[in-house]
């Protein structure tokens, strides 16, 4: 991947020289993220387990001494011109999150001066792999170079989720733009959304993660996202928690009768998932591959059941993935509906694995996925050229 993403910063260098007749200043490096255990528990208090990964977008910008802000994107073959000045809210594009992320730094009373960039990166867009947060969080990583403020990554993190919760419209929580900004290499991290403390977890050396892009595609701010982050509040309201981070199993067979049934399958999935997440730490302190591989599944269960976020298409790449002898375990990954699955696959077998489940899936379902081995990465950086 380090060759690739070398190619990838050659290139982005050559068409930034295009767009703007100079070299750039500096490259920015976000990555995507995936999450090995904890869903949906951000937004309620939870614990979440994910790591920073070698997929990412990269960001080349220099300094303008003026409002103007000029972005080129190679992924859509689109580019957007803005004044610092100006900001409007338009129909929804990838450009919305970058004029919510410089709406966000002027609420905070920064003052911004402009820049130009091109965007490109490897993350494939919609796979609930965090490119939208990979793209806030170089965004406001690039706007700290340009008007040069203090970079803090749980801040930056915190207006990254703001700027698409209040401009973008999506009402996601905190874990994406926190992995995002605070990965650290060969590690996942423990996110305790209590206190945002954060604890680094070695991955077991005997195994690999792997993703599964079953290629379907979601549109979030449609989907019923929201709808599970409302029954979450509401069934906590009706237990008298502030959150269902406070609620635990005796409590919600105490007021099942009071719960509708879908209140009560949403805060079961969160109670046990936090038990889980929990469990996966300590079998990870252990290296205990196949007790952290048993955990994994036993989410996607629960994902697929109670909360109701999973879909044809992932229920049959973590099946096809389950059946194979080098697989630990397997679940859906990030909001649901679509998008990709994770696995943890014992190392020296990626290959075969990659290979075998790929085969498998587009024979059940006709559609051909993509599947790769990634490695836990450092959150997002910046380096002169």
């Amino acid at each position: 991947m380090q060759q690739s993403l070398n190619v990838m910063e050659l290139q982005l260098c050559e068409r930034f020289v295009r767009e703007f007749d100079a070299p750039p200043e500096q490259i920015v490096t976000s990555p995507g993220r995936v999450n090995i255990i904890g869903e949906h528990t951000d937004y309620n208090n939870g614990f979440v387990l994910p790591m920073a990964i070698d997929r990412c977008l990269m960001m080349a910008v220099s300094k303008r001494p003026d409002e103007l802000v000029r972005i080129v994107t190679t992924d859509f073959k689109e580019s957007i011109e803005f004044s610092l000045s100006h900001l409007e809210k338009g129909i929804f594009t990838w450009g919305e999150y970058i004029t919510g992320c410089i709406w966000v730094l002027q609420e905070k009373g920064l003052q911004l001066k402009g820049f130009d960039m091109v965007i490109t990166g490897n993350i494939p867009v919609g796979a609930s792999l965090s490119s939208s947060a990979a793209l806030e969080v170089g965004i406001l990583k690039a706007a700290s170079y340009s008007s040069g403020f203090n970079w803090d990554p749980v801040d930056m993190a915190r207006l990254a989720q703001r700027a698409e919760n209040e401009w973008v419209g999506m009402n996601c929580g905190l874990m994406d733009q926190m992995i995002c900004a605070c990965g650290q290499q060969g590690h996942a991290i423990l996110i305790d959304f209590a206190d945002l403390s954060l604890h680094p977890c070695p991955l077991p050396e005997n195994s690999s993660i792997v993703i599964l892009d079953t290629t379907t595609r979601r549109g979030l701010i449609d989907s019923a996202y929201n709808e599970r982050r409302q029954q979450c509040d509401n069934a906590a309201a009706v237990m008298g928690v502030a959150t269902l981070r406070e609620a635990d199993e005796p409590l919600l067979a105490e007021y099942k009768g009071r719960l509708s049934t879908l209140e009560y399958a949403r805060a079961r999935h969160i109670i046990s998932e936090n038990v889980r997440v929990k469990q996966a730490t300590l079998a990870m302190s252990k290296g205990a591959g196949k007790e952290l591989g048993e955990l994994m599944y036993q989410s996607h269960c629960s994902l697929r059941d109670d909360f109701d976020v999973s879909g044809e298409a992932l229920n049959m790449m973590v099946e096809c993935a389950m059946e194979h002898p080098a697989c630990y375990g397997a679940r859906m990954t990030g909001a649901g509906f679509a998008g990709c699955a994770v696995a943890l696959v014992a190392k020296g077998d990626e290959q075969g694995f990659v290979q075998e489940v790929a085969t498998e899936y587009e024979k059940r379902t006709g559609d051909e996925p993509r599947i790769y081995v990634c490695v836990a990465s450092d959150g997002t950086s910046i380096k002169k050229v």
